[in-house]
């Protein structure tokens, strides 16, 4: 069965720092991109950023571009969200999804899922 197990997130002030682990199973990790989407209250989800584990490609949603990394181990199958100089508007739910398709990568929520539990970031400012 695909699983994904999520943990990390916390409660920090503004310019502080978190990081999130996403533990994959149950697939070629290498074969399937993973992101990270999160869900403010009354917000829509949205994509973070995603990782192609086939080639290591990354991408970010423009919000967080130069203050969040996103890395993967492979031989560890997981993957981690490095989140600096954070603000209050990154407060939300954070999830980590792996693609539907294999070798595909996008930040969609439709494209993804096998949701991990998700994980609250509340940064206050």
């Amino acid at each position: 069965d695909v699983q994904l197990q999520a943990s990390g997130g916390g409660l920090v002030q503004a310019g502080g720092s978190l990081r999130h682990s996403c533990v994959a199973s149950g697939f070629t990790f290498d074969d399937y991109a993973i992101a990270w989407f999160r869900q403010a209250p009354g917000k829509e989800r949205e994509g973070v950023s995603v990782i192609a584990n086939s080639d290591r490609s990354t991408y970010y949603a423009d919000s967080v571009k130069g203050r969040f990394t996103i890395s993967s181990d492979n031989a560890k199958n997981t993957v981690y969200l490095q989140m600096n100089s954070l603000k209050p508007e990154d407060t939300a739910v954070y999830y980590c999804g792996v693609a539907l398709r294999r070798l595909w990568v996008s930040l969609e929520v439709t494209d993804f899922g096998f949701w991990g539990q998700g994980t609250l970031v509340t940064v206050s400012s």
